[in-house]
Parts: C-alpha cells; structure tokens; sequence
C-alpha cells in the first residue's frame, strides 16, 4: 500500500497558507462536504481540505466518484469570487487547466480536456471535477468549492468490471509510481491561484484549455426536446462550446446540455 497522505508532508511542499486552513485525512466523506462546512464558518479564500480516501466522493450531476484509499488525490479547495454566478461560468474549465498543469508538473503527463470538466488519456478517464457554489443574500457568490479527484496508482484490475474499459490512472500510463504528496500540493498551488487569477487570467487560462480540449473538431450530441448532432467548433468567452448543427446553423451549449457519450473511450461523467 502506498504511503499515506498527510498533512505534515503536503504543508511543507505549500508556501505559507496565511489565514487559509488546510486539512488532510486518512478517511472523509467527501473533502467538497467538508471544504462546504468551512465556507459556511467562515474560513478564508485558498483553504484546502485534502483525503487518502472519501467514503461518499461525488461527481457531476450527483453519480458516485470511486475514491479507493492510497489510490488517489481527492482535494477541494475553497474560493471566495464575490461576483454573480453568470460572471464565472468559465470557472471549471480554469479548473481543468490548473489540475492538468499540476499533472504535468509532478507526473510529466500529458492530458486531454473532455469538456467541460474531465482530464483524459487515451481514452480512458483520469480526472473528474466538481464546482459547487453557495450564495449569500445579495445573489452574489460568497463561496465556490472546488473538487478534484485525480486516480493516481491503479491498474486496469482495480477499477470496476465496467469501468475498465473507460478508466485511467497517471501511473497507468507513465509507468512509474506517483508521488502523490507532491501531486497534492501541486494541485493546491494551481488551484488557489484561481482566486486571483479568476478574472485576470480568464483569457490565457481559456485559450490553455482550447489548445487541449479534445472535443473540439469532433462530433457531440446536444440534449434537448430532441438529440441534435452537431460538430463541436470551440469555446466562447464563458467557455461554453460552440457547435454547428447539420443544417450549418450554430448554437452556445452550456454545461450539462452535451453528450460525447462513448466517443472518447468512456461514458459520461
């Protein structure tokens, strides 16, 4: 079994946390919950709750995030945008930059953007993502957790009967065990800068992820009244995806309203 996280060795790979609080267990319900329930008392913008293993990790649209102890880096990290939630809808995709950049720099991994929130490669899944917002009287953003689990170290083996063929780990494709403190920590440093770089480095972050997103020039079907198939152009200022349906007229699709299901190795998130 690969060594434990812990929270003396990831806070000394992290610069001084300032008022933020950090925290890492051996074994949480879900590190989201957890970096919520600080929000909510008040904790300071960059506090970051890390886990060796969730019991009850959650992906998108509320389906289960398999979080097998020693096996992963499940991590949240709190923002405090102070903006409308319509100001920061290109938030997740600045996420999926910040947390392949970490990859990169701990790993020396190479990974595709599945839009709008998934780390891929060849194929198979590696990395889902979850923002969950919570919002003060005024309408404004008081609080954005910020969500990600990243398999580390299992082999095809590990992962569920159904999930073989769709599932991925770092280790799987560098061949090389992963440190994944110094993962961990990576991804808070990524994942912090977000709260300063929100909206002064939208742009860059925007075009990073468009140099990386794979769905872009490939075939989506767009959920509605009706499945429409169309080709996936890029992404707007929002980070929305452009597409152009079959009778050449084009449309922005927001989060959720898009399946790429079983053209990338593996189903929805």
């Amino acid at each position: 079994m690969a060594e434990k996280l812990n929270l003396e060795a990831v806070a000394a790979l992290l610069p001084s946390m300032g008022e933020a609080a950090l925290e890492v267990y051996e074994t949480i319900d879900s590190t989201n919950l957890r970096c919520k329930a600080l929000a909510a008392q008040g904790a300071a913008a960059g506090s970051a709750v890390a886990a060796d293993c969730q019991t009850a990790g959650r992906g998108s649209r509320g389906r289960s995030f398999a979080s097998p102890e020693g096996q992963g880096v499940y991590l949240s990290v709190l923002l405090r945008p102070g903006c409308r939630a319509e100001e920061m809808q290109h938030l997740t995709a600045m996420a999926a930059v910040a947390v392949r950049e970490a990859i990169l720099e701990t790993c020396g991994l190479e990974t595709g953007i599945k839009w709008v929130n998934d780390l891929i490669c060849g194929g198979r899944k590696l990395c889902g993502i979850l923002v969950e917002l919570a919002f003060a009287p005024d309408g404004t953003v008081s609080s954005a957790v910020v969500g990600a689990g990243v398999n580390c170290t299992q082999r095809r083996e590990d992962f569920p009967t159904e999930l073989q063929e769709m599932a991925g780990s770092v280790q799987l494709f560098t061949g090389v065990p992963v440190d994944r403190t110094a993962l961990c920590a990576a991804m808070i440093r990524h994942l912090r800068a977000l709260q300063e770089e929100l909206f002064s480095g939208r742009e860059t972050y925007l075009r990073r992820y468009a140099e990386h997103c794979v769905t872009i020039g490939g075939h989506v079907r767009v959920l509605g009244e009706q499945v429409r198939e169309a080709e996936a152009l890029g992404i707007d200022e929002n980070a929305a995806l452009i597409v152009r349906y079959e009778d050449g007229s084009e449309d922005r699709i927001a989060s959720g309203e898009v399946s790429v299901r079983g053209l990338y190795g593996y189903l929805d998130p």
